[in-house]
């Protein structure tokens, strides 16, 4: 009988303890109102529980491959570039709330919404996390691997991150594409086995490719061993061969005595201007043409250079 009503005690204080702390509970959520003197007034107390906050980028930060000091970009002749966005989104309800962080990145003549495109825009649908403060910051790095031909001139990046409630904020920043005049040649210019008297009887092609983001002019010298030494080339055995008798044209097919001669000065490609490439996988490629004569009377192998510059329009 005993033991009966000390579990009966038990059960008592355990159920009254529990009411004692629902009841402390609402007293320090709902704190009772506050009266003024003789009721003349009455401060009623506002509650509210947040259960979800929305997330924050709190800045983002746009530079080259991984050098933070690179804010405007230099991008890479004939290749891709890495463009970084940097962002720091803060979400309330810890970092470990932040579902996802995407990032896009557009050239100024288009929108936000616009497919992506080599020349103007670009996405990145799935940041990559570089750490946190374990409390509410998460670290986010979004890449853009940025072709050659991409517009010049002013690019935004939009970070925008989302939690596990589907709240989503954003914030953008501004970077400077710098114009890229480059070009590329193919290897060599061969005129093989070739006799004193000798003019080279086929074209041979010596190919531009545009490598850069701007429509350029292109200009041109040719040495023997150094610049302005007004050779087209310096041979072994014997003897040089001047720089005139060296010739090129824009068409196929044309006489030694009608095409332009190679000079030991920079001088540019008359009626040749070279527009930037705008479509994937359609490089802007002119060719040249060139005619070789051999004057008397220099022997052995004899080799030389010509010069390719990318000018501006």
């Amino acid at each position: 009988m005993k033991l009966k009503n000390k579990y009966l005690l038990l059960g008592f204080l355990i159920i009254t303890a529990l009411t004692i702390s629902i009841f402390s509970s609402i007293n320090m959520s709902k704190a009772e109102n506050i009266v003024g003197g003789n009721y003349k007034n009455v401060t009623v107390r506002t509650y509210v529980n947040i259960t979800n906050a929305r997330p924050e980028v709190l800045s983002v930060y746009v530079y080259q491959e991984t050098n933070y000091t690179l804010r405007n970009i230099t991008l890479s002749a004939g290749s891709t570039r890495i463009i970084t966005c940097n962002a720091t989104v803060r979400d309330w309800n810890g970092y470990n709330d932040i579902a996802a962080v995407n990032a896009s990145i557009w050239h100024s003549t288009v929108a936000y919404t616009s497919p992506d495109n080599n020349n103007s825009h670009y996405t990145n649908a799935s940041c990559t996390s570089s750490g946190n403060d374990g409390e509410y910051l998460g670290y986010y790095i979004c890449t853009f691997n940025t072709f050659y031909y991409a517009n010049n001139g002013t690019w935004t990046c939009n970070v925008t991150a989302k939690d596990y409630q589907n709240k989503t904020a954003f914030l953008t920043n501004t970077t400077t594409m710098l114009p890229l005049y480059a070009l590329n040649l193919t290897d060599g210019i061969d005129y093989g086995n070739m006799q004193v008297d000798d003019y080279s009887s086929a074209d041979i092609l010596a190919n531009i490719t545009n490598f850069g983001n701007m429509n350029i002019n292109i200009s041109i010298e040719g040495y023997g061993v150094t610049r302005g030494d007004g050779l087209a080339m310096n041979c072994s055995i014997n003897g040089n061969i001047s720089i005139e008798n060296e010739r090129f044209a824009l068409n196929a097919s044309n006489p030694w005595d009608s095409m332009t001669p190679l000079t030991n000065s920079s001088a540019l490609i008359n009626d040749l201007t070279m527009p930037k490439q705008t479509v994937s996988g359609s490089q802007i490629i002119n060719t040249t043409y060139w005619k070789l004569y051999i004057p008397p009377n220099p022997a052995g192998n004899c080799s030389g250079y010509v010069l390719f510059s990318a000018e501006t329009p």
